[in-house]
C-alpha cells in the first residue's frame, strides 16, 4: 500500500492518544500479529472466537509503529490509538485509502448468486481495465476494507462483493466503498433467521446504495419478485432478466451444452453472443448483470460479451468433475431455497443419455429460522421434478425425503452419515449418470464427494 500519515489516520477514526502523535507514515496496515513489520499499523480486531488485544503487544515488539485499540490493556506502549470499536476503525481506515484513488467501483449483493455475478463482472471488467477484486469469500467487514487496502495508483476498477448477517451491514461497507456501480442479484431466504422477513432482507440490501454516487448506477434482477418495480430517481436504474422481456439487458437463445452455455444478450436493440462456461438459466441472469455492469462501466457491449467466456467459477460452485464416467456437480459452497431450486432445475434440464440417471444429493439448508420446514419440503418436491434418485442427509435432509415421498417420488433415502450416504452413491452411479450435490457450509458435502472419487 501507498503511505499514509498517522495523524491522517488519526483523524479519520476519531482516535484519543495518551502520547503526541510524531509526524510518521505508515507503510503497512495489519489485522494478524504475524504479518506485522516495521512502519505497520496493527488494528486489534475484536470477533466471536478471537480478540486482537491479545496480540498487540507482540506487534509492537515486531516493529508495529502504532497500534489501534479499543480497550485498556498492558501492551507495554503508549503508541495506542483509542478508539470507540476497532471494527468501524478498519473501515475508515480502509475508506481514507481508498479516497486516495479514482478507479471504477463496482459492488454486487443478493441473497443468491453474489460470487458468482462478482466473478462475471470481473471478468467483464479485466477486458479494459486492470482490475482489483474481492477474493474468495472475503465480503465482510474485514475481507472488504481488505481488498481497498490492496488498491494502488495502476488499478482502474475494482470489484467488491458485500456479504451480511445483519441489518446495517451492508451499509458500513459501501460508505467507505464509495461504488460508481451497484448491483443487487435477488432478495430470497438467506438469513431470514436473524432478519425476520423478505422485506428486512430487501432493506438490508438496498443499504448498498447509501455508498452509491448520485447519479450511479443500480443494476436490478427484474426476474426477481421484490426488485423488478422500484423507483429511485437519484440514480440511473438498470433492469436484467431472463424471463421478464421488458428488462434493459435480456437473454435469447440460450442452449446448454454439457458443461457450456451460449446465448444472445438483447441490449440497446441489439444483439450479442455470449457464451459462458457453465449451465443453468441462472447463470445465463448472474452473466446479464456482469454485461451490465461491465457496459455501465465503459466496456463496449460486443467487448463485454465475448469476456463472459473468461468466467471462472469459485471454490466448489457448481465445479464439474468427471468420475469413472459420472458427471459430479460440487456445488457444496452453499445453499438456500433459491439456489437449490435453481440448482434442480438445472439438473432436471441436465442433457443425458436414456438409460443414464440425475441423482440429487441434498442435505441441510441453514439459518431459515420459520421457513425452515416447509423450505425443506420444497426442495424435496423440486428434487422430485428433476431427479431419478434423491439421496439426502442432515436432519433438515428428513424433511428433503418427505418432501419427495410426498410428491410421489420412489427413489428416495436419507442417512444418517455422509460416509454411509457415499457408499450408497457408489453403488448406485453408473457411467453416464450426472450427480449434484448440494447443502448448506456446514454440511460439508465435498466429504461426499472425495468419498465417491476414491478408487
Amino acid at each position: 500500500m501507498l503511505p499514509l500519515k498517522l495523524r491522517e489516520i488519526a483523524a479519520a477514526i476519531g482516535a484519543e492518544t495518551k502520547t503526541d502523535l510524531p509526524d510518521i507514515e505508515i507503510t503497512d496496515i495489519c489485522t494478524d500479529s504475524r504479518d506485522v513489520k516495521p512502519g505497520s499499523l496493527f488494528v486489534a480486531l475484536c470477533g466471536i472466537k478471537f480478540d486482537g488485544h491479545t496480540f498487540v503487544k507482540t506487534a509492537i515488539e515486531k516493529g508495529a509503529a502504532f497500534a489501534v485499540v479499543q480497550k485498556e490493556g498492558d501492551y507495554g506502549t503508549d503508541n495506542l490509538l483509542f478508539v470507540k470499536t476497532t471494527r468501524r476503525a478498519f473501515l475508515d481506515i480502509a475508506g481514507l485509502y481508498r479516497s486516495k484513488f479514482s478507479p471504477v467501483v463496482i459492488a454486487v449483493t443478493g441473497s443468491v448468486g453474489k460470487t458468482t455475478t462478482r466473478e462475471m463482472i470481473a471478468a467483464v471488467v479485466k477486458s479494459k481495465y486492470k482490475t482489483l477484486k474481492t477474493e474468495n469469500n472475503l465480503n465482510n467487514e474485514v475481507g472488504v476494507p481488505k481488498t481497498m487496502l490492496e488498491l494502488n495508483p495502476s488499478v482502474e476498477a475494482m470489484v467488491l462483493e458485500f456479504g451480511m448477517v445483519q441489518l446495517g451491514e451492508i451499509e458500513e461497507l459501501t460508505v467507505p466503498a464509495k461504488p460508481d456501480i451497484a448491483v443487487i442479484t435477488c432478495i430470497g431466504t438467506s438469513h431470514i433467521e436473524n432478519l425476520g422477513s423478505r422485506e428486512n432482507i430487501k432493506k438490508a440490501k438496498f443499504e448498498i446504495i447509501k455508498g452509491l454516487k448520485k447519479g450511479g448506477t443500480l443494476i436490478l434482477n427484474k426476474d426477481n419478485d421484490m426488485l423488478r418495480n422500484i423507483c429511485l430517481p437519484e440514480y440511473n436504474v438498470v433492469y436484467y432478466a431472463v424471463k421478464d422481456k421488458t428488462a434493459d439487458i435480456t437473454a435469447e437463445n440460450i442452449v446448454e451444452h454439457e458443461d457450456f452455455t451460449e446465448f444472445d444478450i438483447v441490449s440497446g436493440g441489439k444483439s450479442f453472443r455470449a457464451q459462458i462456461p457453465c449451465i443453468g438459466a441462472h447463470n445465463v441472469l448472474n452473466a446479464l448483470a456482469g454485461f451490465g455492469a461491465g457496459v455501465a462501466a465503459g466496456v463496449e457491449p460486443c467487448k463485454a460479451a465475448l469476456a463472459l467466456a473468461d468466467f471462472r467459477a469459485t471454490g466448489m460452485r457448481q465445479r464439474v468433475r468427471k468420475c469413472r464416467g459420472v458427471t459430479v456437480i460440487e456445488d457444496c459452497y452453499n445453499a438456500n431455497p433459491d439456489s437449490v431450486k435453481a440448482a434442480m432445475l438445472t439438473l432436471g434440464s441436465y442433457k443425458i443419455q436414456p438409460e443414464a440417471k440425475k441423482i440429487a444429493v441434498l442435505g441441510d439448508m441453514l439459518e431459515l429460522g420459520t421457513v425452515a420446514e416447509s423450505a425443506h419440503l420444497a426442495a424435496g418436491k423440486e428434487a422430485a421434478d428433476a431427479a431419478d434418485i434423491l439421496l439426502c442427509c442432515g436432519e433438515l435432509g428428513k424433511l428433503i425425503a418427505r418432501g419427495a415421498m410426498g410428491a410421489g417420488m420412489k427413489n428416495v433415502k436419507h442417512f444418517d452419515s455422509k460416509d454411509d450416504l457415499a457408499k450408497e452413491l457408489r453403488s448406485v452411479a453408473r457411467s453416464g449418470d450426472v450427480i449434484w450435490l448440494k447443502a448448506s457450509r456446514g454440511m460439508r458435502f465435498e466429504d461426499i464427494a472425495e468419498a465417491f472419487y476414491e478408487e
